[in-house]
């Protein structure tokens, strides 16, 4: 395996959890790409550290299904299906409509403080799609739904949905040329925004169905296409 020009060099002795949060953002950002065998020796050399770390981050990525480990073969980045998009999409949509329940019986304190998160993150997606950078677009339409996620201040919620960011990002970004609605894409948030400000669970339930729906058809045409 040749070490890839994005990955950077860590220095001293990275620990693994370093190590494996170094690599799940290039893999997210595709400096690894989807079926690339991921040398283990390689790797340590280049970040000048031992194999010991390496190993256990790269465990660590296995599990969390970042990185898929085939006995006798090594270690490698998946090549996801549509079957794993219909998937990672299911899963994040009864996660995201379980938050929405929590939040709107959290209370308004809590609503507040979570809608203050989302405006944020919308300005800086309407900045972005303006400027027509994806890689930045990809990273805050996650950051938008982690911050929903993550105003139920439900720590198992929340640690299942890091996981489903992360696949999804892999999946996005499949996306950079020919996804077809970037320019609905804070239309559709701020949708979102508007019906959990506005405390409608009812309308808000449907506007995530269809968000994620939406999604895998754009990512499952595009895959159908490759």
């Amino acid at each position: 395996m040749e070490t890839p020009e994005g990955l950077l060099v860590l220095e001293g002795r990275p620990t693994a959890q370093l190590i494996a949060d170094h690599l799940r953002e290039q893999i997210i950002q595709g400096v690894f790409r989807p079926g690339q065998q991921i040398n283990e020796s390689v790797l340590a050399s280049h970040l000048h550290t031992s194999r010991g770390p390496v190993r256990e981050a790269l465990q660590r990525l296995a599990q969390e299904g970042i990185l898929v480990s085939l006995r006798n073969r090594g270690v490698f980045v998946p090549e996801l299906s549509i079957d794993d998009i219909k998937e990672i999409y299911a899963v994040r949509e009864a996660v995201e409509s379980a938050s929405a329940n929590i939040l709107l019986t959290a209370g308004q304190e809590d609503i507040n403080r979570t809608c203050q998160f989302l405006k944020e993150t919308l300005t800086e997606m309407a900045a972005q799609v303006d400027m027509s950078d994806w890689q930045a677009l990809t990273r805050l339409d996650m950051k938008f739904h982690t911050s929903f996620v993550e105003g139920t201040g439900n720590s198992r919620l929340i640690r299942i949905y890091d996981t489903l960011v992360a696949e999804s990002r892999m999946c996005i970004l499949n996306l950079r040329v020919s996804y077809p609605r970037v320019d609905v894409l804070v239309q559709e948030h701020q949708n979102l925004l508007d019906l959990l400000e506005a405390g409608d669970t009812e309308g808000l339930q449907q506007a995530i169905s269809r968000h994620m729906r939406k999604a895998v058809d754009d990512l499952t045409a595009t895959t159908r296409q490759e």
